[in-house]
């Protein structure tokens, strides 16, 4: 199954929720990344129970804090 995560394309061999695609891509701190999938928010209680498809976006987007 073909995806995309961060831009770049990737197959995987077979489904994955959002949570597994997480592990899969040995995200650190999975609980500190938001989601987008398909351009829209995930919701990160429904993370395992949420199964990608084939040709779907998934961002995993990084908030950092600091600065001045």
């Amino acid at each position: 199954m073909k995806i995309k995560v961060n831009g770049v394309p990737q197959e995987i061999e077979r489904q994955l929720s959002i949570a597994d695609l997480l592990a899969h891509n040995k995200v650190e701190m999975p609980d500190m990344v938001s989601v987008q999938l398909n351009g829209a928010f995930a919701q990160r209680d429904r993370f395992a129970a949420t199964v990608l498809q084939e040709g779907d976006e998934v961002d995993f987007l990084y908030f950092m804090g600091g600065g001045e």
